[in-house]
């Protein structure tokens, strides 16, 4: 071997040792490893920063986006009541999320099927006050396993495929994968349902300001309408979206006189409702139930970009004795109180009716640009920025359906999953599915950065012309094995290469060794293709190999090490798994 392909192999050794370590964030190990592989040669300065440009990092950005904008649309909180999650244990959540992104992943990218799915976790986690952790990971390696089971589930069935055809003038089909993918989704499956306590509980290394700011007792009032679905409900029907977390206190008739929330009650067009909460309940009651926040609340009109925001009333704000009809707010500066929290105070006064004190907190609707002068000039501290979904408009059924036009174009039309993710990005923010000024704070940076970082000193291995050395040395290894021994040993260094050369890149490498080998061994090559599909398909022990994995990195709050807790194992299984179903369905 010469001396850069030594140097490779030990840049990416002492990388994943930091990696293991811990003491570094990921994204400075990797930058760190990019800087060194430059300075030794191995990686050209002009090429450095290629990763930047790469579709894996494309892919991983926009379906954070995708995945906020799905999040957003509400439509995940009608799917996660149809779970029952207040009724059924995490365990049982689990396997439901576990199989359902496992069926996903069959029929649409894994990729995408996972990022539908993200948002119904996290979901889920906060409601069964478990850490996300739990879920995440396990659904990660769901797609991968179920991303076997057909053509079009992940790209190294699509890629080998391609290269069965060169060889044999014969590619796979769609459902040529489907015997031993099943195999695999199923066992591993069952592996993740018992075995998920392998996982260390983790949170994220930085609290969101959601977490960090928790007001629980945010009063709002809301009218039913006609258009209202609420209309001829019960209060307990409309409570039930909330979750527990907000409540209605108090009704006012079209009329004016006042009656008691009972439970049954029955709520009739023009009734005003009371409701005390946190405020992304308050949210969920007020859009599910088609309620309207007040006579006055303005839609998006006149171009103006509509916002709402939190702040806390000064000792000399002008506000102070005085309620939002006293100041006649709305008529005066634009604004529009959507809801007010005092502590230790239940409100029971129309919203515009009440006496405003020092250190109340407020949420304010109006034009995003005059905002910061009218809350200077009415005594008023804006509290931090953090994702404030009470008074904003979704787009329902929307995100959706750009999400599911995306997976048809990949699945079907042949538009690159990089372009066909980037586009449907595009059209969340275009379409208001997430509004521009929040588009940036849903991309994970470090994770990106990682990614870019990572991707030039994967290419060192092929430019150095390591990977041909790694492949002639398997190649004499093989030759000296049983048929059952040579199929599993390229199915273990399918596995081992794809962390470094990513799961394309693995197949586009190890399918033609894989072939060679039956070719000399004097076997059919079907079964050794197969193997190198499943390994390229199949990287449980790190987060870089696959974008699934790195994709809940952030939101898990995992360390590179955790992914070898209880990704080993599941190699183990799907090693022990494949071999015998690949030679029972590929007859060698």
């Amino acid at each position: 071997m010469r001396i850069d392909q030594w140097l490779s192999l030990l840049i990416i050794a002492l990388m994943m040792g930091a990696f293991v370590w811990g003491r570094y964030r990921y994204d400075v190990v990797a930058a760190g490893s990019l800087l060194a592989a430059v300075l030794v040669g191995i990686v050209p300065a002009k090429e450095a920063f290629s990763g930047f440009s790469d579709d894996i990092v494309i892919i991983v950005g926009s379906a954070l986006i995708v995945s906020a904008a799905i999040s957003r649309s509400g439509i995940m909180d009608i799917a996660l009541r149809r779970f029952s999650p207040e009724k059924r244990g995490p365990r049982t959540q689990l396997i439901i999320l576990v199989v359902i992104v496992a069926i996903l992943s069959a029929f649409i990218k894994n990729i995408g099927a996972l990022a539908i799915m993200i948002p119904v976790a996290i979901q889920m986690a906060r409601k069964s006050r478990v850490s996300p952790s739990m879920f995440l990971m396990p659904m990660a390696f769901a797609s991968l396993l179920g991303g076997l089971m057909t053509q079009i589930g992940t790209s190294p069935n699509i890629i080998v495929s391609r290269v069965r055809e060169e060889i044999t003038g014969q590619p796979f089909t769609m459902f040529d994968y489907t015997p031993v993918g099943a195999s695999l989704a199923v066992v591993g499956a069952i592996f993740l349902a018992v075995c998920y306590r392998l996982l260390p509980v983790r949170v994220r290394e930085e609290t969101s300001m959601d977490e960090a700011v928790k007001i629980k007792n945010y009063t709002t009032e809301a009218r039913v309408t006609a258009p209202s679905v609420a209309v001829g409900q019960s209060i307990s029907w409309l409570q039930k979206p909330a979750g527990g977390d907000a409540m209605v206190t108090g009704i006012i008739t079209e009329g004016g006189a006042r009656r008691k929330p009972l439970p049954d009650m029955i709520l009739k067009d023009g009734d005003l409702l009371i409701i005390e909460g946190e405020q992304s309940a308050l949210d969920r009651i007020v859009n599910e139930g088609k309620l309207r926040f007040s006579d006055r609340t303005p839609g998006i009109s006149n171009g103006k970009d509509l916002s709402s925001v939190e702040a806390i009333v000064g000792e000399h704000s002008r506000f102070i004795g005085l309620s939002a009809k006293d100041v006649a707010l709305f008529e005066n500066t634009g604004l529009n109180l959507l809801a007010v929290s005092r502590h230790g105070k239940r409100f029971t006064e129309r919203l515009g009716e009440i006496k405003i004190r020092n250190g109340d907190i407020i949420v304010l609707r109006g034009d995003l640009q005059k905002l910061p002068d009218l809350l200077r000039e009415w005594g008023c501290l804006p509290l931090v920025e953090r994702d404030l979904k009470l008074g904003s408009v979704r787009n329902g059924l929307v995100p959706v359906l750009i999400l599911v036009a995306t997976m048809g174009a990949t699945a079907f039309g042949g538009v690159p999953v990089a372009t066909a993710f980037f586009a449907a990005a595009f059209l969340m923010v275009v379409t208001g599915s997430v509004p521009l000024r929040d588009v940036y704070s849903h991309l994970d940076a470090s994770i990106l950065i990682m990614l870019a970082a990572l991707i030039p000193i994967s290419d060192s291995l092929k430019t150095t012309g390591t990977t041909d050395v790694i492949a002639d040395l398997l190649s004499r290894m093989a030759e000296m094995l049983p048929s059952y021994g040579a199929l599993a040993l390229i199915l273990v260094a399918a596995m081992a290469v794809t962390p470094f050369l990513n799961n394309a890149a693995t197949v586009l490498v190890m399918a033609p060794i894989a072939a060679t080998f039956a070719e000399k061994l004097g076997f059919q090559p079907d079964a050794f293709l197969m193997a190198v599909a499943i390994g390229a398909g199949c990287d449980f022990l790190t987060p870089i190999g696959h974008q699934c994995n790195t994709l809940v990195m952030g939101p898990g709050g995992y360390r590179f090490g955790d992914y070898a807790r209880l990704g080993l194992p599941l190699s183990i299984i799907v090693l022990l798994v494949s071999v015998p179903m690949l030679l029972l369905v590929w007859p060698i």
